[in-house]
């Protein structure tokens, strides 16, 4: 079996620009039913990350967890800012052995970014929530405060916000 290029899998999943992020997006399952918020009970995307510093999932949070899945391609990093200050960073692959992951959740209210692990081509990741993810509930975040509260990740974070000012 031959490796997708990235430009194949755009075309074939019809992936379009993310309204919140620079990164290449489908919608594969939205609910129809709702809770009581109104929100679908549960929503699922597919994700394409590509080598090019401008595209990433920028820092941001959101109120409920979120479950990511790594699908193809090459790692991902997945940096995670902890409420009680600490922090993680989670790569998403395929190398299982060597403590690369294949799923993992992300806690309500925990920041999070991610970006193609230099040195790869692309990647493919997916994102499952429940109740389902509404473009409300998506909170960015400015790179001053998040590198005050965890310096030791300033490049990192550096690397995946596009926004200056504060707005945590």
């Amino acid at each position: 079996m031959r490796r997708p290029s990235a430009e194949q899998l755009v075309e074939h999943w019809r992936l379009t620009t993310m309204p919140t992020e620079n990164v290449r997006f489908s919608q594969t399952y939205v609910d129809a039913r709702t809770g009581a918020d109104g929100k679908p009970l549960c929503s699922a995307i597919i994700a394409l990350l590509v080598d090019d510093p401008t595209v990433f999932s920028d820092m941001h949070r959101l109120p409920t967890d979120e479950l990511w899945h790594f699908y193809l391609g090459d790692p991902i990093e997945l940096l995670l800012l902890y409420s009680d200050g600490s922090d993680e960073l989670v790569i998403l692959g395929q190398d299982v052995l060597a403590g690369q992951r294949i799923q993992t959740v992300v806690p309500a209210g925990t920041y999070m970014g991610a970006r193609l692990r230099p040195g790869g081509d692309y990647g493919v990741y997916g994102n499952t929530m429940a109740p389902g993810f509404v473009l409300s509930d998506f909170e960015s975040a400015g790179k001053e405060e998040l590198i005050a509260r965890w310096p030791h990740r300033a490049g990192l974070i550096q690397a995946m916000t596009r926004l200056a000012d504060s707005t945590i």
